[in-house]
């Protein structure tokens, strides 16, 4: 879209700036069990003071915010006439004079601020300082979330137990299944939204070509509340897509899609908001896009050094996704964005300590994803958990008792509508 060139002449005090940058390694492998443990026991430390990362490469003219990609909301900026006026700031040489959409910025030695107005969905920013084939400009990117208000996704990966339970006992109603029964009480209590994420085929080998399709009609009336994704082929191997060409996995991803419409409905399908482990090449990311894919989640965090469950994004993107949760990735169309809990890997006490730091964050309140997975419920599985729908329910709570309220991430901007631009 076009971009917009107002700007605000206000003078705030300069800020100094670092950046960091680093080349992408691939990650090692990691026990899942253990991983989410990790996951869950470095929640907390995600939400030490930002690190400004620079998504510019070097050059005479640096914009170091906003980052590329970043969508930015009311928590970002101040909301003007029509439109939502945020602070650009970057690094130029002194001696010459920047300009930010063609008007002049103030600067304080090789630093240089400014502000513009965002007024679409997609604003570019350009700051130019001499010769552009010199190194003298820098383009970002960003998204204006205009509708934003306090949400959260609930997520519900590695789902094929439930569906098989269904198939062998032939239940007179979907809602007789335990699993099913707990998230129906979950939604009637507070409303909740679920993305349930599935698998094609099980370990025993039951396959979801058995499920009968007699239950589509509750299926689809609860289809407002309750959506079935694709997840994987299966829970073996672990990261699947990782280094799996595009026709793999739109090969499974079609299975999964074609079976849920068959038992389920149209209307109960939905694109996946995450992949199993989290990582694909990107011409698998190209492919979902393709397929309507239009967020992802991951964890965006470090182990030994190296950022893994981050969809292979480079080592800048990542950096900032774990201290910000959003990122637009134009290429694709994908919003990433980072996981909040997994509340099978953190125990029930510390549910709320975990989420207690997001409602003091202005920059990261508005949208919390929550997510936990199915195998932890049935007392079958080795790694049971008694308590899993206890903590479940306490994320919920807490989210409710903070003012969010239930939306499907894969809908508008991470459920904010998309409308009102100028």
């Amino acid at each position: 879209m076009k971009a917009d060139s107002s700007l605000l002449c206000q003078a705030p005090e300069l800020m100094p700036f670092e950046s960091q940058t680093a080349s992408f390694h691939p990650p090692r492998l990691f026990n899942r069990r253990n991983f989410l443990r990790g996951a869950a026991a470095g929640a907390a430390a995600a939400f030490l003071p930002s690190t400004v990362v620079s998504a510019a490469p070097a050059g005479l003219v640096r914009i170091e915010e906003p980052f590329h990609g970043a969508i930015l909301s009311h928590q970002h900026g101040k909301i003007v006439d029509g439109g939502l006026a945020i602070r650009i700031t970057g690094t130029a040489p002194a001696s010459n004079q920047v300009t930010v959409n063609g008007l002049p910025a103030q600067q304080d030695g090789n630093q240089f601020l400014a502000e513009v107005v965002l007024r679409q969905k997609v604003t570019e920013i350009v700051a130019a300082s001499g010769l552009p084939s010199a190194g003298g400009e820098s383009r970002v990117r960003v998204v204006w979330d205009r509708n934003s208000q306090p949400r959260y996704h609930f997520a519900l990966d590695d789902n094929i137990y439930f569906l098989r339970d269904i198939a062998r006992k032939r239940y007179n109603s979907l809602f007789n299944s335990p699993y099913l029964k707990l998230l129906r009480d979950l939604n009637h209590k507070y409303g909740t939204r679920f993305s349930v994420n599935i698998y094609f085929e099980s370990e025993d080998g039951f396959k979801l070509t058995e499920l009968s399709d007699r239950y589509k009609s509750q299926w689809k009336d609860n289809a407002h509340w309750l959506k079935l994704a694709f997840h994987a082929f299966a829970n073996k191997p672990d990261r699947p897509y990782q280094d799996a060409p595009a026709e793999k996995l739109i090969a499974d991803y079609d299975q999964v899609a074609e079976q849920i419409q068959r038992f389920a409905g149209a209307g109960t399908f939905a694109p996946p908001t995450n992949l199993h482990w989290s990582m694909a090449r990107p011409d698998g990311l190209h492919a979902l896009a393709r397929r309507g894919v239009r967020c992802l989640s991951g964890y965006f965090r470090k182990a030994d050094g190296r950022w893994d469950i981050n969809y292979g994004l480079d080592d800048r993107r990542s950096e900032y996704l774990s201290r910000h949760d959003l990122l637009m990735d134009f290429e694709t169309g994908i919003i990433f964005f980072r996981d909040a809990i997994v509340c099978n890997a953190t125990a029930l006490g510390q549910i709320a300590p975990v989420l207690d730091p997001l409602a003091a964050s202005p920059e990261r309140r508005e949208t919390i994803n929550l997510l936990s997975h199915e195998q932890y419920f049935w007392p079958f599985y080795p790694d049971y958990e008694p308590d899993y729908a206890q903590r479940i329910e306490a994320a919920i709570r807490w989210t409710t008792d903070h003012g969010y309220t239930p939306s499907f991430f894969h809908e508008g901007i991470l459920g904010s509508p998309e409308r009102g631009y100028g």
